[in-house]
């Protein structure tokens, strides 16, 4: 070994000890008759202590090592006389007997620090860099304990790890497929899984019963800070469950998790309908660490003669606690920011209970103060609240008001990081309507199951039928979802009629697993969980790059190798791909 020890291992208890270190140098500093090295690897930090009465030609030497170079060290461990409380090694330092250096460095294009001066496509190019800084390396290896306590759960709950294949069939269904060209079967194309999810529905049909793979998944869709073109998930199934023990034992899951990595608690899972979710919150992943309920208020702000209103569909009211103070300034802020194009609201009515008793709206024109007086019994305002009013179309004014409450939250600092609100979301819609292809089309997957109930009303309104589904989320953040699945050849073939497909398309696409369902499929249902984002969550961020160790930027691409990139004409003409 060239180490007897890490550069984060040493204690006060050490001392006298003679000992070899291996790692980076991430600072020299010469102060004269002395420099201090600070030696760095995957585990800490370790000063080096380089003293010209003891050796000046290794003090000489020492001198010009410059930052990056690898090194390794010999010397005796002693008592630091300036300690250091930030770092794990800061009582201790070594004066150095030997050095040698292993490799040099050129200067890095940016500071190896915590917080660094390259930007994120500087760091992205030299990837390999970035990752020596702690707030990486850190991610990576909370990713790591991620993994590994996932594999500790679903182990002891009986769980098998199964890996499936890679080089899959293109369908229709879902996001753009990544294609990769076969050369022993001219002509023809693998395609890369959006997910497993076929072949988990039948490895419960071959009687595996629980299974469980941390497996990387490819879709080729737009980008953003949050996802990329590869990604990894967690995904489970298990045969014999309904709906209530998925939940149980994903919650159980989500719980060893948090109390593993966080050392937290989770009590309570709260369960919504994605009805009320959307009636709620406006979104079917809301963020339950603070209030803000949506009220509606239709029967009290309609009929008034203020025409923005008595024209609308849904006229819809947050109370924003203690903020009746907020400045003109402060509110328009608020106004232009539900006026940009993302949010593409035309305005904002706002009401102020001040601490005096009375109230100040944009409105008072239209409405007078037993109007007002009702507005805050309604939405629950006290005195100091700040009241704030949306109306349009039904759809849009939830997605808008949904976002206006994100970005207060997030001004009042309601969005705490460290704390852990999960809930799920349920009842999804089986089916939505697509203007363009003027078609229904699967809200998660053609193997969902419609609520029993629902069923019969695939013939006469497929709008309104309820998918057996569930989404677990987090702070937010849609962390997992699932569902319990069609085993039932004749339910499958009518969702796939549903969908559009013709029988003979149905076959091509997918009679493997309807094959499979003829021989005895058990009921079966399971969930997947993006691994990246649960990192990410967990981790106290909302990006997900900083989680992976090579990740693509938002042009899905590999700057640090340069990829995708073209290939040369002999291999396109082994595939008999020609490049129009």
């Amino acid at each position: 070994m060239f180490r007897t020890h890490t550069c984060g291992q040493l204690k006060i208890s050490d001392t006298d000890k003679e000992v070899t270190l291996c790692g980076w140098v991430q600072k020299n500093r010469d102060l004269g008759s002395m420099c201090f090295i600070d030696l760095r690897d995957r585990y800490g930090v370790t000063q080096l202590a380089f003293n010209t009465n003891l050796d000046d030609k290794l003090f000489q030497e020492a001198k010009k090592i410059n930052r990056e170079f690898v090194i390794q060290i010999t010397g005796i461990v002693v008592e630091r006389a300036s300690k250091n409380p930030k770092i794990s090694t800061g009582d201790i330092e070594i004066n150095v007997k030997s050095c040698q250096i292993l490799n040099q460095s050129k200067t890095p294009p940016f500071t190896i620090e915590d917080i660094s001066d390259g930007g994120d496509e500087l760091r992205m190019k030299y990837r390999y860099l970035d990752i020596r800084r702690s707030p990486v390396k850190d991610n990576l290896i909370l990713r790591h304990r991620i993994s590994a306590a996932t594999r500790e759960y679903l182990n002891n709950a009986g769980f098998i790890e199964v890996e499936t294949p890679y080089l899959i069939k293109s369908t229709p269904e879902g996001a753009r497929d990544f294609i990769v060209p076969s050369r022993m079967n001219e002509k023809q194309f693998y395609a890369l899984p959006q997910s497993p999810q076929t072949f988990k529905q039948l490895l419960m049909v071959g009687g595996m019963d629980k299974y469980y793979q941390i497996v990387k998944c490819f879709r080729d869709e737009d980008l953003r800070a949050d996802r990329q073109p590869e990604f990894t998930q967690i995904d489970c199934e298990m045969s014999f469950v309904n709906q209530e023990d998925v939940l149980n034992t994903f919650e159980g899951l989500t719980k060893h998790l948090i109390k593993s990595i966080k050392n937290i608690d989770i009590e309570e899972f709260p369960v919504l309908t994605y009805d009320d979710a959307m009636k709620i919150y406006g979104t079917d992943k809301p963020d339950i660490r603070f209030d803000m309920h949506f009220v509606e208020m239709d029967e009290l702000c309609k009929g008034k003669g203020f025409s923005i209103f008595d024209n609308s569909e849904k006229i819809i009211g947050i109370n924003v606690k203690n903020c009746a103070h907020y400045s003109r300034k402060q509110i328009d802020s608020l106004i232009d920011f539900v006026k940009t194009p993302q949010i593409g609201s035309s305005g904002l009515v706002y009401c102020k209970y001040s601490e005096d008793g009375k109230s100040k709206s944009s409105v008072d024109k239209f409405f007078d103060e037993k109007d007002k007086d009702q507005w805050a019994k309604k939405a629950g305002c006290a005195k100091g609240d700040l009241l704030l009013i949306m109306s349009g179309d039904t759809t849009q004014t939830r997605k808008a008001l949904g976002e206006l409450r994100l970005h207060i939250a997030e001004k009042l600092n309601l969005r705490n990081p460290e704390v852990f609100a999960p809930l799920w979301v349920v009842d999804f819609p089986l089916l939505e309507w697509d203007e363009e292809s003027k078609r229904y089309h699967a809200m998660h997957h053609p193997f969902t199951s419609p609520k029993t109930d629902d069923i019969e009303k695939l013939d006469t309104d497929p709008g309104k039928v309820r998918a057996n589904a569930y989404d677990l989320v987090l702070n937010g953040n849609e962390i997992g979802g699932g569902s319990i699945r069609i085993h039932d050849k004749n339910l499958q073939e009518l969702m796939f009629k549903h969908l559009g497909f013709s029988e003979k398309e149905a076959e091509e696409q997918f009679g493997f697993l309807i094959n499979a369902f003829e021989y005895g499929a058990p009921p079966h249902g399971g969930i997947a969980f993006g691994f990246d984002r649960l990192c990410a969550i967990i981790g106290g961020q909302e990006g997900i790059k900083d989680f992976i160790a090579f990740p693509k930027n938002n042009s899905g691409r590999d700057i640090m190798i340069d990829s995708p990139s073209k290939i040369n004409k002999d291999q396109l003409d082994e595939l008999n791909i020609a490049i129009k």
